[in-house]
Order: structure tokens, then sequence, then C-alpha cells
């Protein structure tokens, strides 16, 4: 039996679970059940920062805003939605990382391209777009949550360097729609919603046609 170890340094385990927790927000699935997975991750970081009080705060704040359930994040997705919830609630657990100064965005908008997908991105989701539409129009995400593959669904996330300014975030679907037999059901990933905003989590989505049409619910919201 091993008897003698030296304990990493805490700067050292700091940087791990940072690096732990930006590879589980893009890797979804691949650490487990995502509310699992985030619950060890983001507790764990502000008891070596000595905030143990942060991720009971925010959970609050969730709460307030619609975005917390009996099941995490992820339940409150359900309604507005048809599957895929994980990636979804991926990108929230995402904003907090940002604003936390955990996350590692592999692009940054600056404050005029982000001022640019702001004032477009509403009008521009009144219609159906898909995957490359979003790239194509915004260039490539600041997180990109789920793999390259275009047979599943992903959750796109762009930020600029100010954390005043929300995430905006593209939620995209690829499944199958209810009495057809093939998997996936279309070649590239659909955009069922755009999501930013600070304020009540319904009110943050805008929907596209396709999201509309698959929403579980028969409400209709608008936001960003």
């Amino acid at each position: 039996m091993i008897t003698d170890r030296t304990l990493a340094s805490s700067e050292d385990m700091h940087r791990h679970l940072v690096d732990e927790l930006n590879l589980a927000l893009r890797r979804v699935g691949m650490y487990g059940r995502l509310e699992t997975g985030m619950w060890f991750l983001i507790r764990h970081l502000p008891f070596l920062e000595g905030r143990l009080e942060v991720w009971e705060e925010q959970r609050e704040r969730w709460r307030q805003r619609g975005l917390w359930s009996p099941t995490g994040v992820e339940g409150a997705f359900a309604p507005h939605f048809p599957s895929e919830h994980s990636l979804g609630a991926s990108s929230v657990y995402a904003e907090f990382a940002r604003a936390e100064g955990w996350l590692r965005p592999d692009r940054v908008l600056d404050a005029q391209a982000y001022a640019v997908l702001r004032d477009k991105v509403r009008p521009w989701a009144e219609h159906d777009r898909s995957w490359a539409d979003v790239t194509t129009a915004f260039g490539p995400p600041s997180i990109q949550i789920g793999g390259s593959n275009p047979r599943y669904g992903k959750t796109l996330g762009y930020v600029t360097d100010d954390l005043a300014q929300p995430m905006v975030a593209f939620h995209l679907w690829n499944g199958t729609d209810p009495g057809l037999p093939d998997w996936p059901g279309h070649e590239e990933p659909l955009l069922l919603a755009v999501r930013c905003g600070a304020g009540n989590f319904a009110d943050s989505l805008t929907f596209t046609p396709q999201g509309r049409n698959r929403r579980p619910g028969e409400e209709s919201w608008e936001g960003c």
C-alpha cells in the first residue's frame, strides 16, 4: 500500500476542475447525466475558492427566473422543447461559469459584432433556420455544446468580453417527428429557438416557426 503521497497544490486542483468543467459543458453525456456532473464540479469550485454560498445563491436566482425545477435546469426546458434538454441546460450552466470566470470561450465577440448580433437576431429568428445558417450569419460560436455530428442537436453560445451582456444561445434540434420512422429526420439540426436575457426564462426565448410547431405546450413566447 502506498502511504507517501504528495497532494497537488490548491491552484493545480482549481485549474484541473476548471478544465473538467469546460469539457463537461461541451461534451454533454460524456460525464454522465448533466445535472449530476454539474452538481459535483460546480460545488467543488466554490469550495476551493472559499465561496460555498455561490452555488445556493445561483440556484435561487434560477428559481426566480423559472430556470430551476425539481429535476434541475433540464426540467425547466422540458415544457418548451421536444427533446435534448441537456444541451440547452448546459448553456445555462455555461452562463454561470462565465459569470464566475470559469468558462473558457473558443471565441469572444468584440463589442461591435455582439451589438450586431443582438440587433439582428430576433427578426432573423422569425424564419426557419439551420445550423449552417447560424454560423454563416454570426460566425463560429463562443462555445459549441454537442459534437460536430449533424445527426445530433447542439446549442451554440455567443458571448462578448463584457460580462454584463448575456450569452446569446441558439438551440438546435435534430430528431424524428411523430409518425415518421427515419432518424435523424433532417440533414442538419434545425434552429428551434434563440435565448438571451437575464429575466424570466420563458420571456427570453424567441422561437422559429419550427420551434413553435414542436413545442410541447401551446403558448408561444418571444424574447431577446
